[in-house]
């Protein structure tokens, strides 16, 4: 089986409301995940995740700094139907929410929607995206500052 590598980009994306830290997932395909895809042609890594976050949550953010990157492996058909295993590396960046709405979702997207930090952690279905949010939650609460911002009081379930 041919093996076709190919190279995205995604973004955890947050603001800070109320003494509390909420990113933006989105819902495809029955599951929630971080916004993130493909590198265009003459596009720097970082523009794109700028890009497909504001496609696929509706949201403007600033680049904060980068994050890390995943790799992973699945199986798909080619546009001639030739079996092939695509192996992909997505580097994800922490951006600062400016402004936009989840409405504004493209249509590659079900639903965006903001949810608390550590309820975002829950929903997420992969383990290599919780790894990203771990590592955003980490550098926004290293700030003495924002020490509190994540803590959600008990049965406070809500977005």
């Amino acid at each position: 089986m041919r093996t076709v590598r190919e190279v995205s980009a995604g973004g955890v994306i947050y603001r800070e409301q109320q003494g509390q830290i909420y990113i933006a997932l989105i819902h495809v395909r029955r599951r929630w995940g971080l916004p993130k895809g493909h590198v265009e042609p003459g596009e720097r890594i970082d523009e794109t995740a700028v890009r497909e976050v504001r496609e696929e949550t509706g949201l403007l953010g600033k680049i904060q700094r980068k994050l890390g990157s995943i790799s992973y492996t699945y199986r798909a058909k080619s546009k001639d139907g030739e079996a092939v295993r695509i192996s992909k590396r997505v580097t994800f960046f922490l951006l600062r929410y400016l402004g936009g709405e989840v409405q504004g979702h493209d249509y590659e997207v079900d639903e965006a929607r903001w949810f608390r930090i550590n309820r975002a952690m829950r929903k997420l279905v992969f383990a290599t995206e919780r790894k990203m949010v771990r590592r955003a939650r980490s550098v926004l609460t290293s700030r003495s500052d924002r020490g509190a911002a994540i803590q959600e009081r008990p049965g406070s379930e809500n977005a």
